[in-house]
């Protein structure tokens, strides 16, 4: 029962958020239309599925951390998850930066208006992100698994 009731405590906090964010996103929108300035809009796109994503494995996470053990961060779900998934969902932003008219991939994001594979790169790698936070004796035991299995 301790168990159902942290998932949905968990579940109603980040219905909330999700809501909350959603009505800011329209009224962002709204303002947009208006006055034609679209850079809080596009920041806010990038940053609020990052933050639903570190939301997603919060709970674990707490839940992870009451356990006595050494912590350790894997470099490598990092480097090949989830940063390509921050550059995909930053790309929009960096168009408006000095370095932008060199992502072509960006300025078809934008022209496209493909907000779903933005989306999809930050909750990637909000969830990666604390995910990446493992105990040291798991990533021991991953590497002592795949010693066994080169060698075999």
């Amino acid at each position: 029962m301790k168990r159902f009731s942290r998932y949905f405590i968990s579940l109603i906090i980040i219905s909330i958020m999700i809501y909350f964010g959603l009505s800011y996103k329209l009224h962002l929108e709204k303002e947009a239309s208006t006055n034609y300035i679209i850079l809080p809009l596009i920041r806010f796109s990038f940053a609020f599925p990052i933050i639903i994503g570190i939301l997603l494995r919060l709970p674990k996470l707490i839940f992870e951390i009451k356990e006595k053990k050494q912590w350790t961060f894997d470099w490598i779900k990092i480097v090949v998850i989830a940063l390509p998934a921050l550059f995909i969902a930053v790309s929009p932003f960096l168009t408006y930066t000095f370095i932008g008219e060199y992502f072509y991939f960006a300025n078809e994001l934008i022209v496209s208006q493909s907000t779903l594979l933005i989306t999809i790169g930050g909750l990637i790698f909000g969830y990666v992100l604390l995910d990446s936070l493992v105990k040291d004796h798991e990533l021991k035991t991953d590497s002592l698994v795949n010693k066994e299995k080169t060698i075999l």
